[in-house]
C-alpha cells in the first residue's frame, strides 16, 4: 500500500521541541518533494514547510522561519521536521504529502489525500 505515515507528535511545553517523521510505505521518496501541513481545531490546514527532492529548495511559513527545520533521509524513506521553540499556537494535527515543486514561496500539496496525521499539542 502507497502511502505517507506521520509520527512524532505529543504533549509538550511551551518552548520545548519535537521531531516529526514522515515516512514513505510502498514508494520511495528519492524523486518527491515532501511538505508538512496542519490544521488546528475551526481553522483551514496551511503549508507550514516543503522541501524539493533534490533538497535543494525549502519553504517554510512565515510563522514557524528560524524555529523549524526540515531534512530528509533517502536512505531512511523518511522526511523529518525539526520543531524548536514550541508555541500555542502551533498546536495542531500535522500532515506530510507529497507536493508540488517547491520554491520559498510554494508549498502547495500534489493531491488532495490525508493520512491520518499526527498530533502535537503546546501547553503548560
Amino acid at each position: 500500500q502507497v502511502r505517507l505515515v506521520e509520527s512524532g507528535g505529543g504533549l509538550v511545553q511551551p518552548g520545548g521541541s519535537l521531531r516529526l517523521s514522515c515516512a514513505a510505505s510502498g514508494f520511495t521518496l528519492d524523486h518527491w518533494a515532501i511538505g508538512w501541513f496542519r490544521q488546528a481545531p475551526g481553522k483551514e490546514r496551511e503549508g507550514v514547510s516543503c522541501i524539493s527532492s533534490s533538497d535543494i529548495s525549502t519553504y517554510y511559513a512565515d510563522s514557524v522561519k528560524g524555529r523549524f527545520t526540515i531534512s530528509r533521509d533517502n536512505a531512511k524513506n523518511t522526511v523529518y521536521l525539526q520543531m524548536n521553540s514550541l508555541k500555542p499556537e502551533d498546536t495542531a494535527v500535522y500532515y506530510c504529502a507529497t507536493v508540488l515543486p517547491v520554491t520559498e514561496r510554494l508549498c502547495q500539496p500534489l493531491f488532495n489525500n490525508w493520512g491520518q496525521g499526527t498530533q502535537v499539542t503546546v501547553s503548560s
